[in-house]
């Protein structure tokens, strides 16, 4: 854990070569979740694609306060991002897009490559073509061929083992960690007032009359609104 924690600082800092390391062998993640969402009548490039930009959003809003390893705290983010395309049924094509600034990236790599006798790095290929990098790092990984979840690899005792197996959660631990953080995520969203109200009901685990006084309602309204709130953040986590 304390080698990708590494590579996500370098990233963060703008290291462009540490980036697209993380991206490259975390693309056996995005494809093993865009498996769960397959036979919805979406194209599956494009659902790779779009958890490929949740794994860049990971990268870019990793938390090292959250003990947690990378695989586990970017699940959420891959997913919101195929669930949010689910949900706007496909407005935007994102297959499309991306693989036409691969191609511009490819072709400017040539005449860039010729002007200045060397190969370009990937800031200069995305001024260029006037891309953001993280957009670049994407579409040029949208054009190869993706990592097969299938594929065999061996770990460092020498075990035979496949792709996903080095993916999946190892325990129920993991599990309710994801469950953690898309809740706090969801209770960020919220107004100032409702988020201390979820705190002082479900955190402080203070009665809704004992919270009614510090807020200076009654009860009846302190249930009312948490009925409300309870529903903006299911709507939330559903979105």
């Amino acid at each position: 854990m304390e080698k990708i924690h590494t590579l996500i600082k370098q990233a963060q800092n703008g290291d462009n070569n540490a980036f697209e390391i993380i991206i490259n062998e975390n693309i056996g993640l995005v494809w093993s979740i865009v498996k769960k969402f397959i036979n919805r009548g979406i194209d599956k490039d494009d659902l790779f694609q779009l958890g490929s930009m949740g794994l860049v959003k990971a990268v870019k809003k990793f938390n090292f306060d959250y003990d947690v390893k990378f695989s586990t705290y970017a699940v959420p983010m891959i997913i919101g991002e195929i669930k949010r395309y689910i949900r706007d049924d496909g407005l935007i094509k994102v297959s499309r897009s991306l693989k036409e600034v691969a191609y511009k990236a490819i072709k400017s790599k040539e005449i860039l490559t010729s002007k200045f006798n060397r190969e370009p790095n990937i800031d200069e290929i995305a001024n260029y073509i006037e891309v953001d990098k993280e957009i670049l790092t994407v579409a040029l990984n949208s054009v190869r061929d993706v990592d097969s979840i299938d594929r065999k690899i061996t770990n460092e005792k020498g075990n035979e083992l496949n792709v996903v197996d080095t993916i999946v959660f190892e325990n129920d631990k993991s599990e309710k960690i994801v469950n953690n953080i898309l809740l706090n995520e969801t209770i960020n969203k919220l107004e100032q007032r409702e988020q201390n109200i979820v705190k002082m009901r479900y955190i402080n685990e203070m009665t809704q009359t004992e919270v009614a006084n510090i807020i200076g309602v009654s009860q009846v309204q302190i249930s009312r609104l948490e009925k409300k709130i309870l529903k903006k953040m299911k709507d939330l986590m559903c979105s």
